[in-house]
């Protein structure tokens, strides 16, 4: 999960933040340093909570949100603080993460739990993030952030003025939190914590450092998506490589302080898990629409859109983004208003700097307007287009004039590919979803890829997606995940 969307979130949490001085902490026993008290924390993971959920929607999917729960509930009784009220939300994205809020808010996405094997694992990962909730990590994150001054952060080409939002240093700070973690202490806390939950609640406490090694494998496929696709590297949940480096010694023997509650018959929960996962859809989800070939195909609105080829694009809930290779461009889609007056959204909806030029016409045949000009000194050109009775805006953006002369056509070439879907279009998005195989003697993952539609990278999926990264093969009669 990205941190742009919650940079937007951050505004929320404004009001909820007070000089609180010194609290003591649940787990320590300490006096920490905190400018949040209990209950301006649980007040504003309430209030925190609505915006994420309005960012990214909870799964539909009650019986596997009743599952997650469950598991939940039953580690957060073990915790330093079982009196909170908790809440377990398994949200609708394709990101491989997990989060807290404080105040006792819990989410896990859909593409984390794909790549989960055990009922064993996912409470490895709840109960993580309930050791950072128990032990107040976000909210005294945000008390040094704040004292520090944390600074402000950029914000989107078409919601301008989202960047001067500085003034919400909790869910910034927890923004970064989210993908590069709350560094090394904080995030051993947290599976220290977490295991000796696991223990206590019947697993076997070890699952927390399988768990640490699938996000590893995780995080290792994405580098080398990266390099491939001469893009930066992305850093996965928590940062796994800066907080656990490889052969972690203190995250073993922190682990292994939970022995002391090992049950004899501890719960594994693999296949029921891996029912439980069933018909869960893998990467896009139709709401969202889905990307294929850098094209976003969006059956439920009718549209299509081509970004450019050779640029990484992030499907949100909100918006798509499609950034260069040498990150120095995007474009941008986005719903607008629902109204038939696109030029009147660009002139009052989207900041340019003095000298912008605008227009009317027409974009694949439906009434739009278009603006080029600056935003901060960035160059920028951008349309809306009315379809179906909503705008659509696409904004296209460079860091510098050097950089647009280069992407120019890019640019334009992304804006005027917007148009309806055709029926050959329909079919190609249709989402993707897990199924089990029981795996026959002799069977491959080489043999398996083949079948699969998830194309170039299909094995090394496969091979993630069961804990067989980057070389294991099944044994026969495995349960298997696979993508239909």
């Amino acid at each position: 999960m990205t941190p742009r969307a919650f940079y937007r979130i951050a505004v929320i949490a404004v009001g909820a933040l007070a000089l609180a001085g010194c609290a003591q902490n649940p787990v320590s026993g300490d006096r920490d340093f905190v400018l949040m008290s209990e209950q301006q924390e649980i007040q504003m993971g309430a209030q925190a909570n609505q915006a994420v959920l309005k960012e990214y929607a909870a799964l539909d999917n009650p019986a596997l949100q009743a599952y997650v729960n469950d598991v939940g509930q039953r580690l957060a009784k073990q915790s330093q603080r079982p009196d909170l009220t908790w809440h377990f939300t398994v949200v609708d994205s394709p990101d491989v993460n997990a989060f807290a809020l404080p105040g006792g808010y819990v989410y896990i996405t859909r593409g984390l739990l794909a790549y989960l094997n055990s009922e064993a694992e996912l409470a490895g990962v709840v109960g993580h993030e309930i050791g950072h909730v128990a032990a107040r990590h976000g909210v005294r994150q945000q008390s040094a952030s704040t004292v520090a001054g944390l600074g402000a952060v950029l914000g989107s080409v078409l919601v301008p003025g989202m960047n001067n939002q500085a003034s919400a240093p909790l869910l910034q700070t927890l923004a970064h939190a989210w993908t590069a973690g709350y560094g090394r202490d904080h995030e051993l806390e947290a599976d220290r914590l977490g295991a000796a939950y696991l223990a206590k609640a019947g697993y076997d406490p070890q699952a927390m450092v399988e768990v640490i090694g699938v996000l590893k494998n995780q995080e290792l496929f994405s580098a080398a998506q990266a390099a491939r696709d001469g893009q930066p590297a992305r850093t996965t949940y928590h940062g796994i490589f800066d907080t656990h480096p490889g052969n972690d010694a203190r995250l073993k023997q922190v682990v292994a302080e939970a022995d002391k509650y090992r049950v004899a018959d501890p719960r594994e929960g693999r296949n029921d898990y891996l029912q439980k996962l069933v018909g869960l859809y893998f990467g896009d989800s139709p709401d969202q629409g889905v990307i294929r070939n850098n094209a976003l195909l969006h059956e439920k609105l009718g549209l299509m859109v081509q970004f450019p080829p050779g640029w990484r694009v992030q499907n949100r809930p909100d918006r798509v983004v499609a950034t260069s290779p040498q990150g120095d461009a995007l474009v941008e889609l986005e719903q607008g208003p629902k109204n038939d007056n696109p030029l009147e959204t660009l002139k009052k909806g989207v900041k340019l700097d003095a000298g912008a030029r605008y227009d009317s016409g027409q974009l694949a045949g439906f009434p739009a307007a278009f603006a080029a000009g600056a935003q901060q000194g960035k160059p920028v050109v951008v349309a809306a287009v009315v379809f179906n009775g909503t705008q659509y805006l696409i904004a296209g953006m460079t860091r510098d004039m050097a950089a647009y002369e280069r992407e120019r056509s890019a640019l334009r070439a992304a804006i005027n590919s917007f148009r309806a879907i055709t029926p050959a279009e329909k079919l190609a998005a249709r989402p993707h979803v897990l199924q089990l195989l029981a795996a026959r003697p002799g069977l491959t993952m080489a043999a398996l890829a083949r079948q699969s539609p998830l194309g170039d990278e299909a094995e090394d999926q496969l091979r993630l997606l069961n804990d067989l990264y980057p070389d294991g093969e099944p044994r026969s009669g495995q349960r298997l995940k696979i993508v239909q």
